[in-house]
């Protein structure tokens, strides 16, 4: 890549060899340094991810009649004191029941210069837990969305959807990127991104390619032994811990969803699926990854709740090793029945391009939980057996 650093991690990497672009890493911790993003208690090391951070949720949780957006002439605060029932303590743990919508507080806050602006994303397992959250600032008409400059509280918007959770101070849902400027790639870079590096493991054709994203299909064949292709959340089941990892037998939370020849899926819209795509999924360390969570033009659902894929997801740096981790897809459907079929197109993944190389790559390394994945449940839960 014309500009770019001469080897893949420089003791110093260089964040701006691209004016405009996703920060990576190593520009996330000087905004720290410079109290550009700032924290009522330190911010750890390891919320630091290649290209994005995890915020933490404060100290109180607000039960509210509805969710609803500032508007250009309120706060959140201020919205909370019209809407708010009862305020919950939360730093010792506390349970936000599902169905019910909560505001949080979070520990972070933003003095953003004029040139950047950012967005936030659930984090994976949160998306795989069916919780829906969104990030909410002061005098805001889009949700997840901050404008540039902004100087204020952050705040994020929490609906338990299909279980009922356990959250406490600290507690991280969901996670922020920072961009300056433009970051999307144009069609022709990203073939030529997909030519230098394969993003899916299936050569994409004319209609799987289209603008800035390259579209993903449903496995409905999944593992050739046990016939497993998807979970179909349990209406009643118990509350689960989101910071536990490891801890809860998927039987008592998941319906198993086998392979049947010649058959496909069909939604009840009431129902939460965990599904996966049929390709493998990579992201080099010079860009990051959204999957587009609502598509209509594909059908009426959604498939990602999450759908943000740090640089080096799936991504092999000796080149000697398999590249590739699938998708893990959160699929509920809109209004009406929907049926899904074996390598029907579900979903399309967008590429921005970062500013720099990050100082650090999702992975093994840092500990990152679904790096390698096929079809997977969220960390909280057991090997499914």
């Amino acid at each position: 890549m014309a500009g770019a650093p001469s080897t893949l991690f420089p003791s110093q990497p260089d964040d701006d060899y691209h004016g405009t672009g996703v920060l990576p890493s190593q520009t996330i911790r000087a905004l720290i340094r410079d109290k550009e993003i700032e924290a009522a208690v330190d911010i750890g090391a390891d919320q630091i991810q290649p290209a994005s951070l995890d915020l933490r949720l404060g100290r109180v949780a607000y039960r509210v009649r509805a969710s609803f957006m500032p508007g250009p002439d309120a706060t959140v605060m201020d919205k909370i004191a019209a809407l708010g029932m009862h305020e919950i303590d939360i730093s010792q743990g506390a349970v936000l029941e599902k169905d019910c919508v909560y505001i949080v507080p979070l520990m972070e806050s933003l003095r953003l210069g004029s040139k950047l602006s950012a967005f936030a994303n659930p984090k994976s397992s949160t998306g795989r837990l069916d919780i829906f959250t969104r990030l909410m600032t002061d005098r805001a008409t889009e949700f997840d969305r901050v404008r540039r400059g902004y100087s204020g509280p952050l705040y994020i918007e929490i609906a338990p959807r299909t279980f009922s959770i356990v959250v406490r101070q600290g507690s991280r849902l969901n996670q922020l990127r920072l961009r300056r400027g433009s970051s999307s790639s144009s069609k022709l870079g990203l073939q030529r991104l997909h030519e230098e590096t394969p993003l899916v493991d299936s050569p994409p054709g004319e209609e799987t390619i289209r603008e800035d994203s390259i579209g993903v299909s449903l496995d409905l064949r999944g593992d050739p032994e046990s016939g497993l292709v998807g979970f179909r959340a349990k209406k009643h089941a118990d509350v689960i811990d989101v910071d536990c990892r490891g801890v809860y037998d998927p039987h008592d939370f998941w319906e198993s969803i086998t392979y049947r020849a010649g058959q496909g899926i069909i939604l009840d819209p009431d129902a939460f699926y965990i599904l996966a795509t049929k390709e493998a999924v990579t992201v080099p360390p010079t860009h990051a990854a959204e999957m587009i969570a609502y598509d209509t033009l594909v059908g009426e659902f959604r498939v990602h709740y999450a759908g943000f894929f740090d640089p080096g997801f799936g991504y092999d740096p000796t080149g000697e090793g398999k590249a590739g981790s699938r998708a893990v897809l959160e699929v509920r459907s809109h209004d009406v029945p929907f049926m899904l079929e074996h390598e029907q197109i579900v979903g399309w993944l967008r590429y921005d391009r970062l500013t720099g190389i990050p100082d650090k790559l999702y992975g093994d390394g840092i500990g990152s939980n679904y790096q390698g994945q096929a079809l997977q449940l969220g960390k909280q839960f057991k090997p499914v057996t």
